[in-house]
């Protein structure tokens, strides 16, 4: 099937090449030039594990192309999908002239004799797809399909997806999605098909949840340290709920990332534009940003309000582990916070390190994770990348000027670093002092 995807960034990209990974033949089309270059010769301007390596072999295939020619992406299309942004304006609604445009250009450069499918896979609001259908002309049919890609995971979540969701309102639509996802679907990995306002609201409701088990357990593990509990125990006594489960309960510094933020403010639009303000998801949010300005602020009242003359340690700068996105990340609002108290802020990061640096440019960058704990006053814990798990703390309080570690990802289990000798901050679970590891050692 030749497939052209409108828009390279990570929804179109990783799409683009795993569906030439399965033999279709895919184009790949931007406005950037200078992107196209890049992607022409096997290189992913993000972090994901092994898309690199897969654009490369489907490109010397031959069934990956970019391009920035309107006329060469839609000339052969059979099925067109639009992937572009839809960033969140200054009052949480989501433009729609990236999606708007690229209908407009369908409709202006495809041939009179195509009638491709124009599959709208960006995360719209519900009646999208629907206005862009209004754009382009009517031999052509249109159909929604949101991602549910886990940066990080993406290729793999798109081989092997939990499902795959597809808004439709003909049998020629259903019949082509049915052949395009035939080699991902199956054996408990159902393809789903709905009406298509119900899966545009999919990919809402489904971020929105997930956004909201994150902050309900941080609300929660603030509850714990007020009350002497500890998250831990009270999180393994919840999960043991087959009704809860365990996924997005773990308590931290909140959700980032182009999805949970964005996705939340559009459902919240989404309310008062139909006059059902959106409670729950408001307060997730609101949660979301207290949970990162409380844990600033722990690090700035251990020091007794002032941290001038402080330097402080980072380690972990991208909203999550195995990405160099930096998107929205709770990183970026602590290390504003402490530097506006006087800090100096010096930070490690195996991949983000340097998208960081654009978002906080006062930011000094270390190499590797030991040499940024060096002369450091604290060391604080951002993104649980696994090498920060199995590090040497011994090495890590040789280095710091003094033992001092606030986890914003509960990496350690308070017993280890009793035993290490820290004074350790975590997340819902009680603090370990030099008093208590005075006692323990005795």
């Amino acid at each position: 099937m030749n497939i052209t995807l409108v828009g390279t960034g990570y929804v179109g990209l990783v799409t683009g090449t795993c569906f030439a990974n399965v033999g279709n033949d895919v184009t790949c089309l931007d406005v950037d030039i200078s992107k196209i270059e890049q992607l022409s010769n096997g290189e992913s301007p993000f972090y994901e594990p092994g898309l690199s390596e897969m654009m490369t072999k489907c490109i010397d295939d031959n069934r990956l192309h970019f391009t920035c020619s309107k006329k060469e992406a839609y000339e052969h299309a059979d099925v067109i999908f639009i992937c572009v942004g839809t960033p969140t304006g200054a009052k949480g609604e989501c433009d729609l002239s990236h999606v708007f445009g690229v209908a407009d250009d369908i409709a202006k450069s495809s041939a009179s004799d195509r009638s491709p499918l124009i599959i709208v896979k960006s995360t719209v609001p519900v009646g999208t797809t629907h206005k862009v259908r209004e754009r382009i002309p009517e031999r052509m049919s249109i159909a929604n399909n949101p991602e549910f890609l886990r940066e990080g995971n993406a290729i793999e979540d798109f081989r092997r997806p939990d499902r795959v969701v597809c808004g439709v309102d003909t049998e020629g639509a259903r019949t082509v999605l049915t052949k395009l996802y035939a080699p991902f679907v199956g054996e408990g990995r159902p393809l789903l098909f709905f009406d298509i306002p119900s899966s545009e609201m999919v990919k809402y409701a489904s971020n929105a949840m997930l956004a909201c088990k994150i902050s309900f357990i941080n609300e929660i593990a603030s509850l714990c340290e007020r009350n002497g509990a500890n998250i831990d125990a009270v999180r393994t006594g919840m999960c043991a709920d087959n009704r809860i489960g365990t996924a997005f309960f773990r308590p931290g510094i909140g959700y980032g990332g182009s999805c949970f933020p964005k996705d939340t403010l559009a459902v919240m639009e989404m309310g008062q534009d139909a006059n059902a303000p959106c409670l729950v998801n408001t307060a997730v949010h609101e949660l979301n940003l207290r949970q990162r300005a409380w844990f600033a602020q722990r690090v700035i009242d251990h020091f007794g309000g002032s941290l001038e003359g402080k330097r402080i340690a980072f380690w972990g700068l991208a909203f999550k582990p195995r990405t160099d996105d930096v998107r929205d990340a709770p990183s970026i609002d602590i290390a504003k916070a402490l530097i506006e108290r006087g800090a100096e802020v010096i930070g490690f990061d195996p991949e983000a390190a340097e998208n960081f640096s654009i978002e906080v440019s006062q930011i000094e960058l270390a190499d590797d994770m030991y040499a940024v704990t060096s002369q450091a006053d604290a060391l604080v814990i951002c993104t649980e990348w696994p090498e920060f798990g199995t590090c040497s703390l011994s090495k890590v309080k040789g280095l710091l000027n003094e033992p001092l570690i606030f986890d914003g990802r509960n990496m350690f289990d308070e017993d280890t670093m009793t035993k290490a000798g820290f004074t350790y901050y975590s997340v819902g679970r009680p603090t370990v002092t030099q008093s208590s590891n005075t006692t323990a050692n005795q």
